[in-house]
């Protein structure tokens, strides 16, 4: 048990929230360096190839969603077996999601590769940055390797309570991703390659780190026994991991979509989506990560029987979804115009951006709620409606803008992004209160 963190006793505010910060640390840093990523491309390179780097972002999503969606309901197995105390079950889930993500990277970076340049044509991608969304992807999805890597294994540190060392990897990982930035654009002129490739090459960095740990704690050493072939651990992992994928990805081809449109009406509503598309994963981040520290106390007390805790946990994370609103959703309404000058240039592209910004701070707290039930009821080892509240975003989003686009402008995207979420949250509020009283019954 050295070097774990049981979070089936104790304090649920003291243990959630020891748990919650360093991720919440992991994951800012991981924005801020992707901000500051845009920020150096939008500013060394100007906003056509701001553009190009952020028309890659929903086909992105798509493939990297799929890959953290897989290996993120590994880690709600791993987490299970780990609260009910069963080491044996937890090495062979280990050691089965290695050979099933292995499987995975073969799979997704050579369809991601084959398919990119169809698909942003299918995404009516201006001609004006194609050449340059390209270069980006190819370098991307080719190192798509490391960042599974460090999903994985991430996602293995914190099923065992370990929430640190990911925030290390991603502290180093930061730094050197900034300074490589800086130095391939504004030194060696670079472009986008040089964007690019020191993204995957700072995913290789913290994905090692993650691996150091992951060899120095006992519970996760794999013996010759555990890699032996495993068919029913295979499938209970897929029947967590594949529905959790499937959310992730059906979410981004429904941005696609809206993607494709966007792009349709120029490059400046396309650089101007970028950034917003930045700066709302940026103001996102602490309820993304309280549902994603939920997700490792809920699975951890499923696994060992304390429904109570379960609820108690939910109640201090809707807390943190509360107070994260009142800061983000303000900056995002009161300091909009400020944030988009940051990174655009143009006086079209800023006025479209504050617009957005704007609309999407008011309505924040619903997202903020759905990312708490979503994450219980996938910890409970439920991911079916989560699943198909990925579809309901897809179904709301797209006729939104395919309506509204052409009468209200741009700031469809941000009506779009509200109806997406709540019909999301409507689902997955109703699923944690349907699976919670179930879980319940069965004690």
């Amino acid at each position: 048990m050295d070097n774990t963190n049981d979070l089936t006793d104790g304090k649920v505010s003291g243990k959630l929230l020891g748990f919650f910060f360093p991720m919440l640390l992991t994951n800012l840093l991981q924005q801020i360096y992707s901000v500051a990523d845009t920020a150096v491309v939008g500013r060394g390179l100007g906003d056509n190839a701001l553009g190009a780097v952020g028309n890659l972002s929903s086909l992105s999503l798509l493939i990297t969603g799929f890959s953290m969606g897989v290996t993120g309901g590994f880690s709600v197995i791993i987490a299970q077996n780990f609260g009910s105390g069963d080491m044996i079950a937890v090495r062979r889930s280990v050691a089965v999601s290695v050979k099933l993500s292995a499987i995975m990277t073969v799979i997704l970076t050579t369809a991601g590769c084959l398919l990119l340049k169809t698909i942003l044509l299918l995404m009516r991608t201006d001609d004006i940055i194609l050449k340059d969304s390209l270069i980006y992807g190819y370098i991307i999805f080719g190192g798509l390797a490391a960042t599974i890597a460090y999903n994985l294994l991430s996602g293995i540190l914190r099923s065992v309570g370990d929430s640190k060392t990911p925030f290390v990897a991603i502290m180093i990982s930061s730094a050197v991703n900034i300074a490589a930035d800086c130095i391939l654009i504004f030194l060696f002129h670079t472009g986008v390659e040089g964007a690019a490739a020191a993204t995957v090459a700072s995913q290789g960095i913290s994905a090692f780190i993650c691996y150091l740990k992951v060899k120095q704690i006992p519970a996760l050493n794999i013996g010759k026994d555990d890699l032996e072939r495993d068919m029913a651990m295979s499938l209970l992992l897929l029947k967590y991991g594949i529905p959790m994928a499937c959310m992730n990805s059906v979410t981004a081809v429904g941005c696609m979509v809206v993607q494709g449109y966007i792009n349709n009406c120029g490059v400046t509503y396309t650089s101007a989506y970028s950034v917003c598309s930045k700066y709302l994963n940026l103001f996102m981040l602490p309820s993304l990560t309280a549902g994603f520290a939920l997700s490792s106390f809920v699975s951890q007390n499923f696994g060992a029987g304390r429904t109570e805790r379960i609820r108690q946990g939910v109640r201090v994370s809707l807390g943190i979804a509360l107070v994260s609103y009142l800061c983000s959703g303000s900056a995002m309404v009161l300091l909009s115009e400020q944030l988009a000058d940051i990174m655009l240039d143009g006086g079209e592209t800023i006025t479209l951006c504050t617009e957005y910004l704007r609309i999407c701070g008011a309505g924040l707290i619903l997202l903020n709620i759905l990312f708490i039930y979503r994450n219980a009821a996938q910890g409970m080892g439920y991911p079916f409606i989560p699943m198909v509240s990925g579809i309901a975003e897809m179904a709301l989003r797209i006729p939104v803008i395919v309506f509204l686009l052409p009468h209200i402008g741009f700031c469809a995207t941000a009506y779009a992004e509200i109806a997406a979420w709540i019909g999301a949250l409507t689902l997955n509020a109703a699923a944690y209160k349907i699976h919670f009283d179930k879980a319940k019954d069965m004690k």
